[in-house]
């Protein structure tokens, strides 16, 4: 067990602590209620991969359990998709759950992609079991909690203050957001993926230059082969296949 850091103002009445979730604690096995939610969050995932942002001792999860211990009952609330920096556990020990400064960082960014259920996600309901809101940012202090529409592809991303609360942030110039812990930008992009054409939440570098996916690095390779076979070919040289 680890005993919580100090409180930010909000939660000085609360007693939180870094528990490893109980061995017999059952896990909610709810159906996931947006048939969008796994391939937005393994987008997500897919470009970071690509681009080599996901060191051996970072984390991604989707509808994954993160767990604290407070007023000593144990609270597990599962975002659409998270990143954690850095974990100080094997791989395997976090398999059921995950509890933050006994098994690594508190995530950087959490996610809630909006379904028809709309409501828990702005939920700042203190008791027992508090809303996602309240346990993202007075009990895990989470930095930025996005909330996206993927229907209309409206974006919210909030950003904790040194006041212990949550504050929208402002979107920049470019048309995205600055998260400043892992340099890069977030924002909304209409194309299709896997069979789905739509709005979805993608990464861009500090340059602005778009984070691709596994299936776009091939593609813009086989565009360059093909441009080189052309350039021979005008060349008056026929290219091998």
């Amino acid at each position: 067990m680890v005993i919580a850091q100090p409180l930010a103002p909000q939660t000085r009445s609360l007693k939180i602590a870094w528990e490893k979730l109980p061995e017999d604690f059952r896990l909610p096995d709810d159906p996931v209620d947006n048939i969008n939610q796994p391939v937005l969050a393994a987008a997500l995932t897919d470009s970071l991969n690509q681009a080599g942002l996901i060191a051996d001792t970072s984390f991604t999860m989707t509808n994954y359990g993160i767990c604290a211990t407070v007023n000593e009952q144990t609270v597990v609330k599962a975002p659409d998709w998270a990143f954690v920096a850095k974990i100080t556990v094997h791989r395997k020990e976090i398999e059921r759950s995950y509890t933050p400064h006994l098994e690594g960082d508190v995530p950087t960014i959490v996610m809630e992609f909006l379904s028809e259920t709309v409501g828990e996600e702005y939920s700042s309901k203190p008791t027992y079991p508090p809303g996602k809101w309240f346990y993202y940012e007075a009990v895990l202090q989470v930095p930025y909690y996005a909330i996206f529409e993927p229907t209309s592809g409206d974006l919210e991303l909030y950003r904790l203050q040194e006041d212990g609360h949550y504050s929208i942030q402002i979107m920049e110039e470019n048309g995205l957001y600055w998260i400043e812990s892992m340099q890069l930008f977030l924002g909304v992009w209409q194309g299709e993926r896997e069979n789905r054409t739509g709005y979805w939440l993608r990464w861009w570098d500090a340059q602005g230059n778009l984070l691709l996916w596994g299936i776009e690095r091939v593609q813009q390779e086989a565009q360059r082969v093909e441009r080189l076979r052309a350039q021979l070919r005008a060349a008056g040289i026929e290219p091998e296949e």
